[in-house]
């Protein structure tokens, strides 16, 4: 059993939240270390003839084939550096499978988001495994079926949780972190994941 925590039961989805994966003390030196040192970037996405800037600041890193391309944009990867590397190989062995890339999200405050979408790109394969490392402050991820427009499932990630999302649920799912009013410390977000070469 690779993990110490029931999943969260949706159909047609595989996800499991490990609320305390690494300890308070370790969460906060990170997530300081990682604001600090990561090259962050803000790029703009084009949409009906305009360039929009994304609500919040990124930096892909992998190994050297892990372009990855996602919303119209292509990233090269950013060589590991020792922190990421050695939080990289904690999350493989929790989750028993390859890793090669991490997207590092930065949601400065509670207007930074991620609009609705699926970690569905050609790239990342069939079935694809995504581990979302949370870091400062908490946010809420809310889940939707595709086809709807209501949220069918909301959690609040907190400091040091680690989400699973595997099997089918990029086909039949789609997930964001929405906007709020609320006062919300800054959160950053570590989405590890498998980049296949093209072939």
């Amino acid at each position: 059993m690779l993990f110490d925590d029931a999943p969260i039961v949706l159909p047609d989805a595989e996800l499991r939240l490990i609320p305390c994966w690494c300890p308070p003390a370790t969460a906060a030196e990170w997530f300081e270390r990682l604001v600090a040192e990561t090259p962050w970037e803000q790029p703009s996405v084009h949409l009906h003839g305009r360039d929009y800037p994304v609500p919040r600041l990124v930096a892909w890193y992998g190994d050297p084939q892990a372009t990855y391309r996602y919303s119209g944009l292509v990233h090269e990867p950013l060589p590991w550096t020792r922190l990421l590397s050695e939080i990289r190989q904690r999350v493989v062995e929790t989750v028993g499978r390859p890793l090669n890339g991490v997207l590092l999200n930065y949601y400065r405050d509670g207007q930074d988001s991620m609009g609705w979408h699926s970690d569905d790109e050609p790239e990342l394969g069939r079935n694809p495994l995504v581990a979302s490392l949370n870091l400062g402050g908490t946010r809420r991820f809310d889940l939707r079926r595709k086809g709807h427009s209501a949220i069918d499932y909301s959690v609040e990630l907190e400091a040091g949780s680690l989400l699973v999302m595997s099997g089918t649920t990029q086909h039949y799912w789609q997930h964001q972190v929405a906007k709020t009013r609320r006062e919300v410390a800054p959160r950053l977000n570590l989405t590890f994941r498998l980049v296949h070469s093209p072939s």
